[in-house]
């Protein structure tokens, strides 16, 4: 005591030095509980990862039915998180951009339709059977659903603009071609390939579409044609 007054040595080490930290530190406690509540007193949940092994695929079918509804210029990262129920950042995760997706929703969406147009051509007894079948692909099959209509020229329109979409255009043409010759010659086959995507795309805009019996006329007028050409060696 000096002069009166108690005199506390902060010296470190020293019995005042620890009685002011420990004061301290229950002013410091004391204030945090105050201010943060139940901070200190609840267990913290944690943030755990969802295993979601199908998430990948469901951003694809996100993505086909983003573009059948809005275009590809519609279709953005945002609005295929948000149809998918992923986090935005699921996205990049699994495609290195925008186009990747692209890709494989076209891929994903022209499987389907080869799958359906191989099965239509599918254990036909001959040629004539299959020109039968090829008059219901036209007038039915792609005839059946706008949104494929739609999807489809959403991918013609964006492989003209861009080689590196032809791919997959390249791939859904062989795969046609295939199913096609199991009844025709390869030639045969590309040509009525052609007329198929031609004459179900007329039909499908034209406000007076042809009928069922003019496009049997044209298949038989082209396979007899393309018969009767001399083959190249």
């Amino acid at each position: 005591m000096v002069g009166g007054e108690v005199i506390v040595d902060l010296r470190p080490g020293q019995q005042g030095w620890r009685e002011f930290m420990r004061t301290i530190v229950r002013t410091v406690r004391t204030h945090v509980h105050s201010r943060c509540g139940t901070l200190f007193r609840e267990p913290v949940a944690l943030m755990v990862r969802r295993f979601d092994p199908e998430r990948r695929d469901r951003i694809i079918d996100a993505a086909i039915d983003c573009i059948a509804e809005e275009g590809v210029a519609g279709t953005s990262h945002r609005k295929v998180a948000l149809r998918a129920d992923v986090p935005l950042g699921s996205m990049t995760y699994h495609f290195a951009s925008m186009d990747e997706l692209l890709i494989e929703a076209f891929t994903r969406f022209t499987a389907t339709i080869a799958a359906a147009f191989e099965q239509r051509m599918d254990d036909l007894p001959d040629p004539d059977a299959a020109l039968d079948a090829i008059v219901d692909l036209i007038h039915v099959d792609l005839q059946r659903s706008n949104r494929e209509q739609v999807l489809t020229y959403e991918l013609y329109t964006l492989a003209a603009r861009h080689a590196r979409f032809r791919v997959i255009t390249d791939q859904w043409m062989r795969a046609s071609r295939a199913a096609l010759g199991r009844h025709f010659p390869p030639d045969t086959a590309r040509i009525l390939d052609a007329y198929v995507e031609g004459a179900a795309m007329h039909i499908a805009l034209d406000t007076d579409p042809q009928d069922r019996a003019l496009t049997r006329a044209a298949l038989d007028s082209l396979t007899s044609v393309i018969a009767a050409q001399p083959r190249s060696k």
